[in-house]
């Protein structure tokens, strides 16, 4: 198991300015950072990369689509525009060292149809995840598709839909991830959701109901961490946290106050619990 932070709690667009943060997160015992990939050129990521190194941090990834790269339009063109979006995030994740790119890039976030997923755009999703796995396995990253809840998507809101879109596109470098925090409000049972998604899914976000603190809110974190021992889950467990620091992305993920005194209180002590909790349930 290798912990994480996911630098979305400061930052859309990691740069030299976070070196220190870095550093902080470093000596705070993480093994790694998760990288928030929204923009920039492979100079950037490789400067980027070369502090990881130096600091001695591993990386995961994470993206978004938007509607002029939506991978299950019906548009041709802008499903074409998806896959290029994949390949650009693919190729900063390799740049950066990075093993899983994760995220819900399936469809635009907060974009509804008023109606349930249909077929069609399921199969325009397969075809678009299956050239973009190709891309993936080429450059030696997977592709960790992140189901959401039913508020920020129609298109994959629970496990069941993600497992049956990882086993529809069939690629080895193409899997799900499971995240805490939308678990717990689409799931019935947190560690049932988690053995049936094994082994199709391999990246976790620890992530507290209310966005906060881990281990403050009301996740059901003893029988989530039971179960990820249980399937014998060994890949990384980053925690992922929002706050008001960021205007535009505190109002897309609906932060509307504070939920923690501090990122450090939420790095620190979202370490400590969910490394207390790992070795629990050993």
């Amino acid at each position: 198991m290798k912990t994480g932070m996911n630098l979305l709690l400061w930052t859309t667009h990691v740069g030299e300015e976070h070196f220190p943060l870095l550093a902080k997160l470093k000596q705070t015992g993480f093994d790694g950072v998760e990288i928030p990939l929204f923009e920039g050129d492979a100079a950037h990521y490789r400067k980027i990369a070369a502090e990881l190194k130096n600091q001695g941090l591993g990386c995961t990834t994470v993206t978004v689509v938007g509607p002029e790269s939506n991978p299950i339009s019906p548009d041709a063109a802008v499903r074409k525009a998806a896959v290029e979006r994949h390949k650009w995030a693919i190729e900063m994740t390799a740049i950066l060292g990075g093993e899983n790119l994760c995220g819900p890039y399936h469809s635009p976030l907060a974009v509804f149809s008023g109606e349930p997923p249909t077929e069609d755009e399921k199969k325009r999703c397969v075809d678009v995840m299956r050239q973009s796995a190709e891309i993936a396995q080429q450059h030696k990253v997977t592709l960790c598709i992140e189901y959401l809840n039913r508020f920020e998507c129609y298109f994959l809101t629970t496990a069941a839909q993600a497992k049956e879109l990882v086993q529809r596109v069939a690629h080895p470098s193409f899997k799900t991830m499971y995240d805490t925090f939308h678990a717990n409000i689409e799931e019935k049972n947190a560690a049932r959701a988690i053995k049936e998604l094994h082994p199709h899914f391999g990246h976790v976000h620890i992530s507290e109901s209310d966005r906060g603190t881990p281990g403050t809110g009301m996740v059901h974190w003893d029988e989530t961490f039971r179960a990820l021992r249980e399937v014998k889950y060994d890949g990384w467990l980053v925690i992922e946290a929002f706050g008001r620091a960021l205007p535009a992305l505190a109002a897309a993920t609906r932060v509307w106050r504070d939920l923690f005194p501090s990122p450090e209180e939420v790095y620190t002590q979202g370490l400590a619990f969910l490394t207390q909790k790992w070795k629990q349930f050993a």
